[in-house]
């Protein structure tokens, strides 16, 4: 009678059933993001399993993956810090040079600048208007919320430093008002 083999503890596993598989395809995709978009670190965290994949130095990968009774986590590794588009960096507005009765009217998070409320409405705010304290300058909106730029001081509009439409920065120069 022929003896049925089994694997020993030394054998390497083996892919035993289609979930297995599915996994391996799945951390493919992953590293395929990862290359795609430069990305330094993912780590996913589902009920079925966790794994983290990470990228060297040399550019090499790094995975680990663990169950929630085994966590398996690499050594640390340097991240590769990745810079953004080129397209935002040329569309924040340096601050100009301010006159001693000018203010700069910053931007207080990062969205989207808007100087009316809706595409044919008019422009809260034209250069050489008066405008006083508490007035609506413009819109910024940010995660789908319309955020109104009220005015601080009462004063004149001397400059917009934004095109309609354009994404800011938190910080970034939006006006210049003349205190009055």
């Amino acid at each position: 009678m022929p003896q049925k083999m089994r694997p020993s503890k030394a054998d390497p596993p083996r892919a035993r059933d289609h979930g297995d598989s599915a996994a391996l395809q799945e951390i493919k995709a992953l590293l395929t993001l990862m290359r795609e978009y430069e990305l330094a670190e993912v780590e996913i965290d589902d009920r079925k399993r966790k794994v983290r994949l990470v990228r060297r130095a040399d550019g090499s990968f790094q995975a680990a993956a663990a169950t929630p009774s085994a966590p398996a986590i690499p050594p640390p590794t340097p991240a590769r810090h990745v810079r953004a588009p080129a397209a935002r960096d040329s569309g924040r507005s340096a601050a100009p040079e301010l006159a001693e009765n000018q203010r700069l009217v910053t931007s207080p998070m990062v969205g989207t600048f808007y100087r009316a409320s809706s595409p044919n409405a008019a422009a809260f705010v034209e250069v050489g208007d008066s405008v006083r304290k508490g007035q609506t300058l413009c819109i910024i909106e940010a995660m789908k919320m319309m955020n109104e730029i009220e005015a601080e001081i009462a004063g004149r509009v001397v400059q917009i430093l934004c095109e309609n439409a354009q994404p800011v920065e938190y910080g970034q120069p939006l006006l210049v008002l003349e205190v009055s």
